[in-house]
């Protein structure tokens, strides 16, 4: 007779709880970040808020009851939310995806869509992504999931989105980076008609914008960063869109280093395979505002952010607004960290 414990009520309720709390505990650490880098909207200093974001994000996850191996994080070697750094104060293993701030770029010259962006999951849930710097990607919302293919031509994919949604492909808005790599791309989109929204930086925010109802995105196209790939694909799946993606390997030695990692160069890589985790865990805060989410706002003895709390598991999907009345003045700032 076999003498291993079974799970009593009480515990598989308090596990459900954690879970469900998830979310919300890291929400904290998403509004330090916002907090902290709204004050350099428009200052034109990247590096500053690049950096302001990392410290108040890292301060904010150290004293979390979890114990949290960083899986993905922000590109560059100066700061401490390195690959593999394990951070938290608790006992609960979790792996996480941290993006302290999508668009830094976008925060120093003044521009709408940065934010700040956290997932978590059970360990293993975040795969690593193949080692390349970037991914093609598509993105829907839950209307046209299931008809897009990654592997297949940009017109037939807005043609069956268009079908999906019940309406004409010129009604469609897709959403891509501004980039040169993207001239040809933009082209062949121009000609079906479709109407095009240009972004200079924060593709993490245009992949939710295509899942998120009212945003006036119907599709997010282009390639853009590995580590991106993964948090849009973590938030998508909360949303309920579909996200796919394939690695952009630009030479043979990308080509060998995704082969020597153990996976196939051509393989197109769906939200499941990428981001495999069941207990899934998104919080995102804006930081200046756009199509998803309204930017942190600074008052007189007090600041208010913007935020979506969501859960693959339940699909729950909480939209947060919160006053910070300890946020007086930039010097005050820190106290909230």
């Amino acid at each position: 007779m076999s003498t291993a414990a079974r799970p009593t009520a009480r515990s598989v309720s308090a596990r459900l709880s954690r879970n469900g709390n998830r979310g919300l505990e890291l929400l904290r650490a998403t509004e330090a970040a916002a907090l902290s880098v709204g004050r350099w909207l428009g200052r034109g200093d990247k590096a500053g808020t690049r950096d302001a974001a990392q410290v108040a994000i890292e301060e904010a996850l150290q004293g979390m009851s979890f114990d949290g191996e960083i899986v993905i994080g922000p590109d560059g070697l100066n700061h401490n939310l390195r690959l593999g750094r394990r951070i938290g104060s608790g006992r609960e293993r979790i792996d996480l995806a941290v993006m302290p701030v999508d668009g830094a770029s976008l925060v120093s010259r003044g521009l709408s869509q940065a934010l700040s962006i956290i997932a978590a999951a059970e360990p293993g849930g975040l795969l690593t992504p193949p080692p390349v710097a970037y991914m093609h990607k598509i993105a829907v919302g839950p209307e046209a999931r299931g008809a897009v293919d990654i592997n297949d031509t940009p017109e037939n994919n807005l043609r069956r989105i268009a079908f999906a949604m019940n309406v004409q492909v010129p009604d469609l808005t897709v959403v891509m980076l501004d980039r040169p790599r993207h001239q040809t791309l933009l082209e062949r989109v121009r000609e079906l008609g479709v109407r095009v929204a240009l972004i200079s930086d924060g593709d993490i925010g245009a992949a939710m914008m295509a899942a998120w109802p009212g945003s006036g995105i119907d599709a997010m196209i282009g390639s853009g960063g590995t580590g991106e790939a993964v948090l849009a694909t973590c938030a998508i799946r909360c949303l309920g869109g579909e996200m796919q993606c394939r690695p952009w390997v630009r030479h043979e030695d990308e080509a060998a280093a995704v082969r020597a990692a153990g996976y196939d160069p051509d393989a197109s890589w769906s939200m499941e395979k990428l981001v495999p985790g069941k207990e899934l865990a998104v919080a995102c805060t804006g930081v200046t505002g756009g199509g998803l989410l309204r930017g942190v706002l600074y008052h007189n003895w007090w600041a208010e952010t913007h935020s979506l709390v969501m859960r693959a598991q339940s699909g729950t999907v909480r939209e947060i607004s919160t006053r910070h009345h300890v946020a007086l003045r930039p010097e005050e700032g820190e106290k909230i960290l």
